[in-house]
């Protein structure tokens, strides 16, 4: 008897703006107002609408709120209507990179106390909402405000680090419950840096600590940093105490998806050898002076790659994944290739088994000054599916080629550049 085996589920394409709000000093810079976003509004909808994707990482974020209240909400709400009316599900974003509004502290309670309250107003007042991200790369933002010092608060100590991570993460499980205590089916989708790091035998050390570093925000969102865990004593040589950890293990908030989001920049190699790379790549830890590169400058022996880098994450978690920002800043054609990439990797780990959902195209209106880890107003205008140099949104042939893949998904094609 021959039995035929059910294929899995197409791989769904999502969407999403690239709508960071963070602060440096007391500067807020805004992706959305950058891009004209405020203005347009209902147009920029429509426009997603014709690409044919049915979720998008839409923001309703806490700090505009606190700007413009009024003006907020309505434009929220319009919106919002104008998604439901072309049958798109938002994933509602809250916070994306930023530390919130000015009277929010990540000392003191007040980030993760104010985040819930914001979270539930916006359950409130949207009680249909289902999908929700708090908190836009916990781990990533903690390393800019905490470790690097681009953002406030400007931190360049492991304790700052840590201390913004587990508020940023506790404020994610406080803005889930608030939201559950208007809508119990509500679903966290959470997103984080696909990473990984290489290195040279001599700081193989180094390159250790950072992989399992990485896990850290999901490792405490599930749960599972216990004394056993091998953070736990990085995070009390560093000052944290104990019982802020043992929060997550008593309050665990498993998310229903687990997004990554994979740059070109995501995968680093770590090389003593100085004068092989420019001056700003180097850097340093308490014994070594070194380079931290993308692998893209360096000759790879070693397996790397999205693939091997998503295998891992579910070996990690074993939770449904997704690639919740897939965007690359160049010409049409090496954009296509990239999500081509990154499309081809999904489908062949879901065949093998992995649950994976969802690639999202990103940056579907562009983004500004991530060149300079956007420190600075406006920037460098990288191009999305939509161009919006000239003041006002085109399709760029990057539109039409995700209408195509959308459209003719079930024939399993590439994604192909449109002349």
């Amino acid at each position: 008897m021959h039995v035929t085996q059910k294929r899995p589920p197409e791989i769904e394409l999502w969407g999403g703006l690239e709508c960071t709000i963070n602060r440096v000093g007391d500067e807020y810079l805004d992706q959305l107002e950058f891009c004209g976003h405020y203005k347009r509004g209902v147009y920029d909808i429509n426009l997603i609408a014709t690409l044919g994707v049915k979720m998008l990482r839409y923001p309703i974020l806490w700090e505009k709120s606190i700007q413009s209240p009024d003006e907020h909400w309505s434009f929220v709400k319009t919106n919002l209507n104008q998604l439901h009316k072309h049958g798109i599900t938002p994933i509602a974003g809250l916070v994306h990179h930023g530390s919130g509004p000015k009277h929010a502290s990540f000392f003191d309670g007040s980030f993760e106390n104010g985040l819930a309250a914001y979270a539930k107003k916006v359950a409130e007042k949207f009680p249909w909402l289902e999908y929700y991200t708090p908190v836009n790369e916990p781990l990533t933002t903690a390393r800019f405000c905490g470790l690097y010092g681009h953002w406030y608060p400007h931190g360049k100590e492991d304790y700052t680090f840590y201390k913004i991570l587990l508020s940023e993460c506790k404020a994610i499980v406080m803005a889930m419950e608030a939201v559950r205590s208007v809508n119990p089916t509500a679903k966290l989708i959470q997103t984080e840096d696909l990473a990984k790091c290489y290195s040279t035998p001599l700081l193989s050390y180094q390159a250790y600590f950072e992989n399992q570093r990485r896990w850290l925000s999901y490792d405490l969102l599930c749960g599972r940093v216990n004394r056993e865990h091998y953070m736990w004593n990085e995070l009390i040589k560093a000052g944290i105490k104990e019982e802020e950890i043992l929060y997550f293990t008593n309050n665990p908030c498993v998310p229903h998806i687990a997004g990554f989001n994979y740059y070109i920049t995501s995968e680093r190699f770590l090389s003593e050898h100085l004068s092989h790379f420019p001056e700003h790549y180097h850097g340093s830890n308490a014994f070594h002076r070194y380079a931290d590169v993308a692998i893209d400058l360096v000759q790879m022996e070693e397996p790397c790659g999205p693939a091997l880098l998503l295998e891992e994450a579910w070996e990690h978690l074993h939770l449904p994944l997704a690639i919740t920002e897939c965007h690359l800043n160049g010409c049409c054609e090496n954009q296509v290739e990239w999500i081509n990439y990154l499309l081809h990797a999904s489908k062949t780990l879901k065949r093998d088994g992995v649950d994976i959902r969802a690639l999202t195209i990103w940056a579907l209106f562009g983004s500004y000054g991530w060149n300079s880890l956007v420190t600075k107003p406006y920037g460098h205008y990288e191009t999305g599916v939509f161009d919006v140099s000239s003041g006002f949104p085109q399709p760029t042939p990057l539109a039409k080629a995700i209408q195509e893949l959308i459209k003719y998904k079930e024939h399993g094609r590439k994604l192909r550049a449109a002349s």
